[in-house]
C-alpha cells in the first residue's frame, strides 16, 4: 500500500500491465509507470522516484473485526461486478499455473518460487520468513539489520505481525502461552503477557506496546527479485 501523493500532488493510478505477476501502474497526471512491488517509478517524467509506503496489514477478517468492532468495510461496487471487472474467484488458482521469472543465484533455491513468505525490512536489511515455518515455530525470535525482532502468527494461523522485541533497550525473549485464546505470549524476563497487537496486558510492562514493524506477504520469487540481498529464515533457526 502506497501513498498516492508525490511532491504535494495527488496522483491517480490505473493498471497498465503485468510484469512477472506484479502489476505496473500508470498515473493519469504524468503518464509515468510505477512498479507495484517497490513503489518505484520505472518509466516517464517521474522515473527514479518512489512512492512512500503506507502502514498496512494483511489480516483475516475475523482478527481485524475483533480488534476494530466499529471499523468500516469496503464492499464491492455492484456496477463494476456486473461489468465483470473484478478478478474472478479462481484468480489465484489460474495465476499459479503461469510461469514466473526468478534470479538464478544459489539463494533463489532456498525455497520453491511460490513459497508464501512474510518479508521484513529493517533499515537496509531484509529477510523472508516462510509462513509455514512461522506457524510451526510460533513465535519466532530473530535479528534483522542488528535489530531484535519478534514475529507472531495469530490464532487464525494466517495473520502475521512483527515487532521489535526490545523494551527500554532491553532484549526480551518470548514464548507462547499454552491454550490461550485469544493468543498471548509471555516474556521470559518479567513474565508480562502480551497480546497479538504487541500490547502488554499484565505484568511489569502492562499497558506498554512493542514497536510494530511492517510485514509484506509475498511469494518468494517476487520478494527475492525485489530484495536481491535478502536473508531467508530456515525452520529451527535462532
Amino acid at each position: 500500500m502506497w501513498e498516492a501523493t508525490v511532491d504535494g500532488r495527488t496522483l491517480h493510478f490505473h493498471v497498465a500491465g503485468i510484469n512477472n505477476q506484479n502489476f505496473i501502474m500508470r498515473d493519469d497526471e504524468t503518464g509515468s509507470w510505477w512498479q507495484q512491488a517497490t513503489g518505484e517509478c520505472i518509466l516517464g517524467p517521474l522515473k527514479g522516484r518512489r512512492l512512500k509506503l503506507s502502514d498496512h496489514e494483511e489480516l483475516t477478517f475475523a482478527t481485524w473485526r475483533r480488534e476494530n468492532p466499529q471499523g468500516r468495510v469496503m464492499r464491492p461496487d455492484p456496477a463494476i461486478a456486473a461489468a465483470g471487472k473484478y478478478a474472478p474467484a479462481n484468480w489465484e488458482q489460474r495465476m499459479s499455473r503461469m510461469p514466473v521469472v526468478t534470479t538464478t543465484d544459489g539463494a533463489s533455491e532456498v525455497f520453491p518460487p511460490r513459497t508464501l513468505v512474510a518479508g521484513l525490512t529493517v533499515g537496509d536489511a531484509s529477510k523472508a520468513y516462510p509462513l509455514d515455518a512461522l506457524r510451526r515455530q510460533n513465535p519466532v525470535i530473530d535479528k534483522v539489520g542488528g535489530v531484535n525482532v519478534l514475529l507472531l502468527v495469530g490464532e487464525d494461523g494466517r495473520s502475521v505481525r512483527a515487532f521489535e522485541s526490545s523494551m527500554d533497550g532491553r532484549k526480551l525473549e518470548f514464548f507462547l502461552k499454552p491454550n490461550a485464546l485469544p493468543l498471548r505470549v509471555v516474556d521470559a524476563e518479567t513474565g508480562s503477557e502480551w497480546d497479538f497487537t504487541g500490547t502488554a496486558t499484565s505484568g511489569a510492562f502492562i499497558g506498554r506496546q512493542l514497536r510494530r514493524l511492517q510485514v509484506l506477504e509475498d511469494y518468494w520469487f517476487d520478494w527475492k527479485t525485489h530484495h536481491p540481498d535478502t536473508g531467508a529464515y530456515l525452520l529451527g533457526e535462532r
